[in-house]
């Protein structure tokens, strides 16, 4: 059950206007597309700080930033340069040069100029209320940054046990999304927003010519066709409550799933999968699956897979998901032959490594280096954002 919310305390930081974290989340887009690495999950907590910084103090602004952001030490000079820009206060890096560094207290320093550009975005915002809770502002105004918005994009490890419930129900939801894609084959239909001419000609032939009626037609319902292998290794343990979670709820919705759990050794998941509580279910699997959150052997599975269930799992219209970030025990000879053969019978093989989440991850593992040749796509599945991304893939 979760704990009710509590009132601020005295102690407690001020919320963040929605309009200061959209500012915020702007300039985090700047400093990536500027070449500094920039985490989703470190966006976020830049965002909480400036609640417990003055935000009158430039400086003191720049520092917190740049820590809450984690910027590695080479790129802060790029660092100051982007902000200085961003936020319109003079040349980069003027009121630093030549500043004591810890030395003595230095007096807080304003910003250049008559204006905050903070405290102007944080009055304004005052005005028009704070994070609010849904998704949309009271009285149907402008959307803002709101907690579910916050949520999509904070780390699958950095989730509270408060925010574990949330996370579950919008990852059913993504799941059932991905189950009623709408694909780009057209069908009849009787309110469909497309007019069918061909068919509207035929009918009308068949009443000698007189048009009674135009038919319609709609994009048909696409269900995908998946086999998912989830690592369930220690190393995964941050990410494999979610990631199952939203694997058993795409089972649950599209009928043509097949879902397997590897670590030293492959299981089958699918004849577990019910339509029972989520948590049930992964509790199931924990007793159930051996080895489970020990090591890993990627290949040795991968062949597993290959050999017993390749041929009734993958055709020409399956999409292949390995879920595992690709650290790997085993024999990597063994995972390039199985990738080879699985590539050669699916129809995409997508491998989502939670690990690319941060900027700053390079694919170095023996078993990401030996994967990398034989897969369409790697992308990262570290928060529910990068699991929406996977929509246009499939």
């Amino acid at each position: 059950m979760r704990a009710p919310d509590l009132p601020p305390t005295a102690d407690s930081p001020p919320p963040v206007p929605a309009d200061l974290i959209a500012h915020l989340a702007r300039f985090s887009d700047s400093l990536r597309r500027g070449g500094v690495a920039v985490a989703l999950g470190d966006e976020i907590d830049s965002a909480a700080s400036l609640g417990h910084i003055d935000i009158g103090d430039r400086e003191e602004v720049r520092l917190g930033l740049r820590s809450a952001l984690r910027v590695e030490h080479r790129a802060w000079p790029l660092f100051d340069r982007l902000f200085d820009r961003h936020w319109r206060v003079g040349g980069p890096g003027r009121e630093r040069r030549g500043s004591p560094r810890g030395r003595t207290r230095r007096a807080p320093r304003p910003w250049p100029g008559q204006a905050n550009p903070l405290e102007e975005l944080r009055r304004s915002a005052g005005r028009s209320g704070t994070v609010e809770p849904a998704d949309a502002a009271p009285g149907g105004g402008r959307p803002g940054y709101s907690p579910r918005a916050l949520l999509r994009r904070k780390s699958f490890e950095a989730c509270t046990e408060d925010e574990l419930r949330e996370m579950e129900r919008l990852l059913a939801r993504l799941a059932k999304r991905f189950a009623t894609r709408r694909s780009r084959r057209l069908v009849p239909s009787r309110r469909g927003p497309e007019v069918d001419l061909r068919r509207s000609f035929r009918g009308a032939l068949a009443r000698e010519g007189e048009l009674i009626e135009l038919a319609r037609r709609e994009r048909a319902v696409e269900l995908p066709h998946l086999a998912i292998l989830c690592d369930t290794s220690g190393s995964m343990d941050p990410y494999s409550r979610f990631l199952l979670t939203f694997v058993l709820s795409l089972g649950r919705v599209a009928r043509r799933t097949e879902t397997f759990s590897f670590n030293t050794s492959l299981t089958r998941l699918t004849p577990w999968i019910t339509a029972g509580n989520v948590q049930a279910t992964l509790a199931r699997f924990a007793s159930r699956v051996e080895d489970w959150s020990g090591g890993t052997r990627i290949g040795e599975c991968l062949r597993e897979f290959v050999d017993d269930y390749l041929r009734q799992t993958v055709t020409g219209d399956t999409s292949v998901m390995i879920l595992s970030d690709g650290l790997d025990r085993g024999d990597t000879g063994a995972l390039e032959k199985a990738l080879l053969a699985i590539r050669r019978r699916a129809r995409r093989v997508i491998w989502l490594n939670p690990l690319m989440g941060d900027p700053r991850y390079r694919p170095e593992a023996r078993g990401m280096k030996a994967a990398l040749p034989h897969v369409d796509h790697l992308v990262p599945a570290h928060n529910l954002a990068s699991l929406e991304a996977l929509a246009e893939m499939l």
